[in-house]
C-alpha cells in the first residue's frame, strides 16, 4: 500500500509557504538614491534638511528633477529616483548648492523597495554581486617603504635585546642606505657581536672586516617574506572590516596589490574610510631619566625621533624604544565610559604572549609611568613631475602616561580618548590592524546598466533550462514529468529563499550554479522514475512500484549528492569571490534537491495516486 504520512504534508506546506514568502523580496529591486549625511562632527541632519533637499531638487521653473520620494530616515535624508541618470544629475545639484556644500555629504546609494510588512518579517532580497548590480572597484597598493621600515625596527629591537642579554657594550644601531650599522665601544666588542649575530639572527648577513662597526644586510628573501606577510594580513583584515558593509570580494593581485570589489556600494567615501582605517596603539615605557615633561629640559636635546613624542596638549615626552604591546596583539576592543572621569575608554584584551610581557613589565615597574601611544598613518599626496605621488606620514600622539598602580596582564582599560577616537580605534583594533598602510592605485565606480543586462541574461538562461527540462519530462515521463516540474519549482524557491535569509551574494557564477542545480535535481528524479519503470517491468502493481521505486532510489540519490556536496564544500572553503558564489548556490541546491526529489515529489505522487485502484501508470 502506497501511503504518505499527513505530518509530512504539513512540512511540505510549511516549506512551500516559507520559501515563497522569503523569496518574494527579490521581486522588489533596489532603486538609485542620493543619501544626505552630516559632513561635520556635531552637525545634525533633521527634518529641516529634508525641506532644503526638496527645494533644491524642485529648483527654478523648468528645472525640477523628478523623484520617487524624499524621506528622513535614521539621521539621514534619502531621495529616490527612477534611473541612474536622474540620480547623478540630482547628486551634482545637491553637492553644488550653497546651503548644503561643505556641511552635508550627498552620496550615491541604492535604496531598498521591499514593503514594510515584509521587512518586519525579516524578509530581504539577495545581495547582488558587482557583475550584476555594479558597485565600487578599488586597486590598493601596500606601501613597501613602511613595510621595510617596520622590518628594520623589528630586527633593530632584536639586536638591542641580544646585546643586552650577552652584555655587549654597543653605542647605536642605525640604518644607512639599505644596511643596518651597529657601532660598539671597541673592536673586541664588535667581534663578540659578530659571533652572536651569526648564531642568533639568521635574517641578516655580516660584511667581513675588523672595526668597531658591524655592517649588516637584511637578506632579500626576508624582505620579500615581510612584504608577503603584510599583503596577506591586509587582505584578511580588509575582508573582516568590509564584511559588515557589503559582501566584498578581496583578492591579492601580484606582489604588493589587493583588489577590493564592493557590490552595490556607490558611496566611495564611507568605503575608503573603512579601508584606510589604520589607527592602532602602542604601549611603551616612559624614560624616567630623560623625560621632557620637566620644563627645565630643552626639547632640542639630542633624542632619537622615534623616542620624542608629544601629547594632545603639545607637551613633549620621551619614551623608551621597546614596545611592550602593540595594536596587532589585541584580540578584542570595546568602547565604554570611564566611571571616574566620565570620558571614553577602550577595554582591550591582549594575546597570551603579549599579556605575559605586559604582566612582567607592570610587575617590575609599579609606580612608574607607561605611555599609551595612538598611531595613525595619514596619506600625503604631492605632485612630482606633474603626477600625483601618495606617501604615508605616521603620526604618533601620547594619549596618556599614567603611573602603573598595580600589575596587570591581558585585560585592562585605555582612557584619555575622545568618543570618536575611541570608536574609530575600537573598530580598527577589532577588525585587526593593517600590517602596512595602503594607497589607492585605482578607483572605479561601475554602473548597474551592465548588471541589468547580466541579470536578464542569467534569468533567461535559468528560465530556458527550466522550461526545456519541464517539456522533456512532461513528454517522456508524462504525469511523473509534471511531478518533477513541481519539485523543480519548489527547489528553486527554496534555494532563493535560503540565500536571501542568509544574506548571500548572487553573482553570474551563482546563476550558473542555479542552472546546474536544476540539472542535478533532474538527475535525482530520473533515478526515481527509471526505478519505478523497472519495478513495473518486474510485475509490481503501480502503487507498489511507486513505493519501492522511491525507497530504493533514495539511497543512490543520497550517495551521489553527498559526494557532489563535498566538492562544493571544498570550493567554498578554499575558493574566493566568484568561486565562493558558485559554491554557495551549488551546495544549497544539492541539499534542497535531495529533499524535493526524495520527499516532496513522493508527497505529490501520493496526493495524486494514493487510495486509487490503478491498473496502469502514466510514466
Amino acid at each position: 500500500m502506497f501511503d504518505y504520512p499527513k505530518w509530512k504534508y504539513w512540512i511540505i506546506a510549511a516549506v512551500v509557504l516559507l520559501s515563497a514568502l522569503y523569496a518574494l523580496p527579490n521581486v522588489f529591486q533596489a532603486i538609485p538614491a542620493v543619501q544626505i549625511t552630516s559632513a561635520k562632527k556635531g552637525l545634525v541632519v533633521d527634518a529641516s534638511v529634508k525641506g532644503i533637499v526638496e527645494a533644491v531638487l524642485i529648483g527654478k521653473a523648468g528645472e525640477k528633477i523628478p523623484t520617487l520620494g524624499v524621506e528622513f530616515i535614521n539621521d539621514r535624508v534619502i531621495a529616490r529616483f527612477s534611473d541612474v541618470g536622474t540620480q547623478l544629475k540630482a547628486a551634482d545639484r545637491l553637492r553644488a548648492d550653497p546651503a548644503l556644500k561643505g556641511l552635508y555629504n550627498a552620496s550615491l546609494n541604492l535604496a531598498p523597495t521591499v514593503p514594510a510588512w515584509l521587512q518586519s518579517l525579516k524578509g530581504k532580497g539577495m545581495s547582488l554581486g558587482l557583475d550584476l548590480q555594479g558597485g565600487v572597484h578599488f586597486l590598493l597598493e601596500v606601501d613597501e617603504k613602511t613595510t621595510r621600515d617596520a622590518l628594520d625596527r623589528r630586527i633593530t629591537d632584536t639586536l638591542y635585546d641580544l646585546f643586552r642579554r650577552r652584555d655587549i657594550a654597543y653605542t647605536s644601531v642605525v640604518r644607512e642606505g639599505d644596511e643596518l650599522v651597529a657601532t660598539f665601544i671597541d673592536v673586541a666588542e664588535a667581534n663578540k657581536a659578530r659571533d652572536e649575530i651569526t648564531k642568533t639572527v639568521p635574517e641578516v648577513t655580516i660584511r667581513s672586516g675588523e672595526s668597531s662597526a658591524v655592517e649588516l644586510t637584511i637578506l632579500p628573501a626576508v624582505i620579500t617574506e615581510a612584504l608577503n606577510q603584510a599583503v596577506n594580513q591586509n587582505t584578511t583584515t580588509l575582508r573582516e572590516r568590509l564584511g559588515a558593509l557589503t559582501e566584498p570580494v578581496v583578492q591579492r593581485q601580484g606582489q604588493s596589490r589587493i583588489v577590493v570589489q564592493l557590490p552595490g556600494v556607490q558611496d566611495t567615501a564611507e568605503a575608503k574610510k573603512i579601508i584606510g582605517a589604520t589607527a592602532s596603539l602602542e604601549y611603551r615605557a616612559v624614560d624616567e631619566v630623560n623625560d621632557l615633561r620637566a620644563a627645565e629640559i630643552a626639547v632640542t636635546k639630542n633624542v632619537p625621533p622615534e623616542s620624542l613624542l608629544f601629547d594632545y596638549d603639545g607637551r613633549p615626552i620621551i619614551l623608551k624604544k621597546t614596545v611592550i604591546a602593540s595594536g596587532g596583539e589585541l584580540t578584542s576592543a570595546t568602547v565604554g565610559i570611564d566611571n571616574e572621569t566620565g570620558g571614553s575608554e577602550v577595554s582591550v584584551t591582549l594575546t597570551a604572549a603579549a599579556g605575559e610581557r605586559m604582566y612582567e613589565f607592570t610587575s617590575k615597574n609599579v609606580k612608574k609611568r607607561m605611555a599609551v601611544v595612538y598611531i595613525e598613518n595619514v596619506p600625503v599626496t604631492t605632485i612630482v613631475d606633474g603626477n600625483e605621488v601618495t606617501t604615508f606620514e605616521q603620526i604618533k600622539r601620547v594619549v596618556s602616561a599614567p603611573n602603573i598602580q598595580t600589575a596587570f596582564g591581558r585585560q585592562f582599560r585605555t582612557t584619555g580618548l575622545g568618543l570618536e577616537e575611541a570608536k574609530d580605534l575600537a573598530t580598527s583594533l577589532k577588525s585587526g590592524s593593517l600590517a602596512a598602510p595602503m594607497k589607492f592605485a585605482q578607483e572605479r565606480v561601475i554602473g548597474p546598466s551592465l548588471g541589468k543586462e547580466n541579470i536578464r541574461s542569467g534569468i533567461l538562461a535559468v528560465s530556458f533550462s527550466f522550461v526545456f527540462v519541464l517539456i522533456f519530462f512532461a513528454i517522456y515521463y508524462k504525469t511523473f514529468g509534471l511531478i518533477t516540474g513541481v519539485a523543480l519549482v519548489v527547489n528553486l524557491l527554496m534555494v532563493v529563499a535560503i540565500m536571501s535569509m542568509l544574506g548571500s551574494t548572487l553573482t553570474l557564477p551563482g546563476l550558473a550554479g542555479l542552472a546546474l542545480t536544476i540539472g542535478m535535481s533532474v538527475d535525482a528524479n530520473v533515478l526515481i522514475n527509471e526505478r519505478i519503470r523497472e519495478e513495473l517491468r518486474r510485475g509490481m502493481s503501480p502503487l507498489q512500484a511507486i513505493d519501492i521505486g522511491y525507497d530504493k532510489a533514495s539511497g543512490t540519490i543520497w550517495d551521489a549528492n553527498v559526494t557532489a556536496l563535498l566538492g562544493g564544500l571544498a570550493l567554498l572553503a578554499f575558493g574566493s569571490g566568484p568561486i565562493q558564489g558558485f559554491a554557495i548556490t551549488l551546495c544549497l541546491g544539492i541539499l534542497t534537491s535531495i529533499y524535493t526529489a526524495v520527499s516532496l515529489s513522493k508527497g505529490v505522487a501520493a496526493l495524486i495516486y494514493s487510495g486509487r485502484k490503478l491498473t496502469k501508470l502514466a510514466i
